[in-house]
C-alpha cells in the first residue's frame, strides 16, 4: 500500500491551499481509524466524537454521512491500514474571526498499519514521565483537536526505542495519559482512568474498554490520578486505536509491574468483541 495517498474534499490530491486553517491556526479535528479486514474499526465512536468536536469548535457544513460512506468505502478497499482524517474550518484571510458558512476542507490519508511486536502485548512496555506538563483548557479537553504541539515537544524528550511511550501529567501534578494513548490503572480488580474534563484526549479505544468492562463485571472508575496512584496499582497499561491494549511493565523511576489477569483477560475480550454500530463515547 502506498503511504502517500489522499483524498482532499473527495479529489485525489497530496496538498492543500496554503490559506488553510489547519495550517494558519490548527483549526480543526482530526481522527486515527484502524483498518482491518475490510472494516473501519469503530466507526461510529470516531463519528460521535467528530460530531462532539465540530459541535464545541463551532465548525460547520460536514456532511457527516457522506464522509462515514467514503470511509468505508475505503476501508473495503484498502483492507488494512490506518485512516487520518483530518477536517479543518477551510479557507480564509488572516485573522482569527470564524466566518459563517465556510466551506470545511477533509482530507483523509491512508497510511500503512503500524506493526507492533507481538510480545509486547505478552511482556509489556517500558515508558517513562515526561518533563512536558499538559496545560488546562476545559473547552478543548476530550476532542481530538489539531493543536498538538504539546504531544511534540513531550514525544521529543528521549529516543530511546526501548521506551514506547511518554506519560504525561497536567500542570496541577495529576497525571493524564501518554502522548498518543489513554491510561489505565487497575486496582483491587477495578479500572480507574483519568477525568479529561481539564485536558487530555478522550479517547475512541478508551469508551470500548469502559464499556467492555461493564460487560465483564469490571467497574472502572473515571477519577483524578497521581504517581502515587500509579506505583500502588496491581496493573496498568495504555490504549489506542492502533496499538489496542498494551500492558506498562516499567515507569522509569516510578515503578515496575507485572501483565496482570485483568489487562490479559480485557486484551483478549476487546479483541474478540464485535462493536459494529456502536456509537458510545465519552467525552471527559
Amino acid at each position: 500500500m502506498s503511504s502517500g495517498f489522499y483524498l482532499i474534499n473527495g479529489s485525489t490530491k497530496d496538498a492543500v491551499n496554503a490559506s488553510d486553517r489547519a495550517i494558519q491556526f490548527g483549526d480543526g479535528l482530526f481522527e486515527t481509524i484502524c483498518i482491518d479486514r475490510g472494516q473501519a474499526r469503530h466507526l461510529h465512536r470516531h463519528m460521535t466524537r467528530l460530531r462532539n468536536g465540530c459541535s464545541r469548535l463551532r465548525l460547520e457544513g460536514v456532511d457527516f454521512g457522506s464522509l462515514q460512506e467514503q470511509l468505508q468505502a475505503l476501508a473495503r478497499q484498502a483492507k488494512e491500514g490506518v485512516v487520518k482524517l483530518i477536517v479543518s474550518r477551510g479557507n480564509s484571510t488572516r485573522g482569527y474571526r470564524i466566518v459563517s458558512g465556510q466551506l470545511p476542507t477533509v482530507i483523509l490519508g491512508l497510511h500503512p498499519l503500524s506493526r507492533y511486536a507481538a510480545d509486547l502485548q505478552t511482556n509489556g512496555i517500558r515508558t517513562r514521565i515526561c518533563k512536558l506538563r499538559l496545560s488546562l483548557q476545559p473547552a478543548l479537553a476530550g476532542i481530538k483537536h489539531l493543536n498538538r504541539l504539546e504531544q511534540v515537544l513531550a514525544r521529543s524528550e528521549w529516543d530511546d526505542e526501548a521506551i514506547l511511550e511518554g506519560l504525561l501529567l497536567d500542570t496541577r501534578e495529576r497525571l493524564v495519559e501518554g502522548t498518543m494513548s489513554n491510561l489505565f490503572l487497575v486496582r483491587n480488580g477495578e479500572l480507574h482512568t483519568a477525568d479529561l474534563q481539564d485536558c487530555g484526549v478522550s479517547g475512541v479505544m478508551r469508551s470500548v474498554i469502559i464499556d467492555v468492562s461493564k460487560t465483564m463485571g469490571i467497574d472502572t472508575r473515571i477519577t483524578t490520578l497521581s504517581l502515587d496512584d500509579m506505583a500502588r496499582a496491581d496493573e496498568v497499561f495504555i490504549c489506542n486505536c492502533v496499538t489496542g491494549i498494551l500492558p506498562v511493565r516499567q515507569v522509569a523511576g516510578v515503578c515496575e509491574h507485572f501483565v496482570g489477569p485483568v489487562t490479559r483477560k480485557l486484551i483478549h475480550t476487546v479483541e474478540h468483541w464485535d462493536d459494529d454500530g456502536n456509537e458510545h463515547w465519552y467525552s471527559s
